[in-house]
């Protein structure tokens, strides 16, 4: 991430960084390392404690026709400065009938794993994917991680970057091995609307994202080799605009689906990937939808009761492996 940041910010200065210890401390999550040292605190601006501040500072800079890229840092602090990002940053193009542009990456880490409780722990993908006027997007591998960063830098539109910390390999966190990827050094771009096929499959299509993606593979994985069954895997990428037609073009091959995420059950990604399901490729199921995701309770601190509120790839096997096994 803190790669593909650089490569936009030398070839246009219009690039710059601002938020909470992303100079010196190049972020907590590592998202702008090295960016400092690189570029200088004239466009790296380690900022005060005060997100509607500086999320304000970014909008006005994008309206003036600068690219700013500012960090949320934890995307459950989005309840200090909701109004700046739902009723400017998501509505001021849309307001003044396309006459202003706002060029700017909102990024922010998501994700529960590691026991860091309620307040630090949530993905709230539906919570930004409901509101019209912004693209939102959450990468599930270092290879899409940069190419989507570097098309949400150079996209015209505002964009809500969203990035796992379960998936950002800092030492001071579970190394995990799908977080380690080849990742060429030269820019490129990775669109911000097509969700991926990463697993082909002909029984059942399994719709996940990020961390989700990682568990639906690890799942289909165990039902290929002691059931026989072989799930489709789809990395949704991206929440707002949803890639509907990879969906229906894996349940028509499949026949089955079933939703994946770390988000809460009730109005989330589950039920708008169902609704599509049901509205566009009813007679194409052979089976209800089944959707897997956090019950409707805050993220628990407890090691064990985080395991169990956010779906592994266990609980995905046996809700696959079920909804086979009822037909």
């Amino acid at each position: 991430m803190a790669e593909a940041i650089a490569l936009e910010m030398e070839q246009d200065p219009s690039v710059f960084v601002l938020g909470e210890d992303i100079g010196k401390y190049g972020g907590i999550f590592g998202s702008t390392q090295g960016l400092i040292d690189k570029f200088g605190q004239e466009r790296v601006l380690d900022t005060p404690i005060s997100e509607t501040a500086f999320i304000g500072a970014a909008i006005g800079a994008a309206a003036e026709g600068m690219r700013p890229i500012a960090e949320l840092m934890f995307v459950d602090f989005f309840g200090v400065c909701m109004d700046q990002i739902y009723n400017h940053m998501a509505k001021i193009p849309y307001m003044s009938g396309g006459n202003v542009r706002l060029p700017m990456v909102l990024m922010t880490a998501v994700g529960g794993g590691y026991n860091d409780a309620a307040q630090h722990s949530q993905t709230l993908y539906a919570t930004f994917g409901h509101m019209p006027g912004m693209k939102v997007v959450a990468p599930s591998t270092p290879y899409d991680l940069k190419g989507m960063m570097i098309s949400a830098i150079r996209d015209d539109n505002p964009v809500l970057f969203m990035f796992h910390k379960s998936l950002q390999g800092l030492g001071w966190m579970e190394q995990l091995d799908v977080a380690v990827d080849h990742v060429p050094e030269e820019s490129y771009t990775v669109p911000l609307d097509k969700a991926k096929v990463v697993r082909e499959g002909s029984d059942v299509t399994i719709v996940g994202i990020q961390m989700m993606t990682h568990y639906a593979v690890e799942a289909a994985e165990k039902l290929s080799k002691e059931d026989g069954i072989e799930a489709e895997v789809i990395d949704l990428r991206s929440v707002a605009p949803i890639d509907k037609k990879t969906i229906l073009s894996s349940i028509k091959k499949t026949r089955r689906l079933v939703v994946v995420d770390e988000d809460y059950l009730s109005y989330g990604m589950t039920a708008e990937v169902a609704a599509i399901a049901a509205e566009e490729a009813l007679y194409d199921l052979e089976a209800p939808v089944r959707r897997i995701a956090v019950p409707d309770v805050p993220i628990p601190y407890s090691r064990p009761l985080e395991d169990f509120v956010i779906p592994g790839p266990e609980k995905i096997y046996q809700q696959v492996k079920k909804l086979m096994d009822e037909e």
